[in-house]
């Protein structure tokens, strides 16, 4: 029965991913904590590697449909993957199970989560002003941020968020991009987040592996359900009204960080 719970679980956040592009970290991660009991550091490790699994996919279909800024998500890439590697460094050193780490994770994450919460709320009142097609003879400029150094520490810091509690690549990542990129399209936009999440997570998810901080069986069951959901979510998002989803979901996300601030 606990093997289909997980595969249940899959599901539902793979549908809701599917429906509202959220980045399942944001959901994945408090629902092992606080419905199966799984040990934060173990929640964490394994939704990184769950994330990079469904990630890939989406991003070779944008790609493919040319809708990914690549040098976005290079600048972005060089300041989230040394962060990753250096705040694995930080874990390792200090050990996965250490129960000081693992307050400071807990509670770094409910912080994450009332971000994402806003975020996601902020992407549900703004999201339908964003351009949604731009000419081509205007898209190298609006791809190009006002510094270089702007998306690089932005990028660190979402490096270290997301290897430290597995949330932030997802509509933190989407609003970060829409603050230093406003003239770029909505779709370039979200490409540009989910091909940047792929190396993130899966460096990440691959250096917890490494201290022991993943469970492969945990993983395997969620990747059953969740790739299902991500098909079913992804063709129910045009007969769902979008910003009502991203609405609740911010209430629930908000809730649950709120949970885990005070725990």
């Amino acid at each position: 029965m606990e093997s289909m719970a997980f595969v249940v679980a899959g599901f539902f956040v793979g549908a809701v991913v599917g429906l509202t592009g959220v980045g399942g970290g944001s959901l994945m991660t408090p629902l092992l904590i606080f419905f199966f009991g799984v040990k934060p550091y173990l929640a964490v490790g394994t939704d990184l590697l769950f994330a990079a699994v469904t990630k890939a996919g989406g991003s070779v279909s944008l790609a493919r449909r040319r809708l990914v800024d690549w040098p976005v998500v290079g600048l972005l890439a060089a300041g989230s993957v040394p962060a990753a590697l250096l705040t694995l460094w930080a874990i390792r050193r200090h050990g996965a199970t250490d129960p000081a780490l693992q307050h400071l994770m807990t509670s770094v994450l409910g912080g994450a989560l009332l971000l994402t919460a806003a975020a996601t709320f902020y992407k549900a009142l703004a999201g339908k002003a964003q351009p949604r097609q731009l000419p081509a003879a205007e898209r190298a400029a609006a791809a190009r941020p006002r510094h270089w150094a702007l998306p690089v520490l932005l990028g660190a810091v979402i490096g270290s968020l997301v290897t430290l509690t597995s949330v932030g690549a997802g509509a933190i990542g989407v609003v970060v991009l829409m603050l230093l990129y406003p003239r770029l399209p909505l779709p370039r936009i979200v490409g540009a987040d989910i091909a940047h999440a792929v190396p993130l997570t899966l460096v990440a998810g691959l250096g917890h592996a490494a201290i022991g901080s993943v469970d492969w069986r945990l993983l395997g069951l969620l990747l059953a359900g969740s790739l299902p959901g991500i098909w079913l979510g992804s063709r129910l998002m045009t007969h769902t009204p979008e910003r009502l989803v991203r609405t609740l979901l911010a209430g629930l996300l908000g809730y649950a960080g709120l949970k885990l601030v005070w725990m």
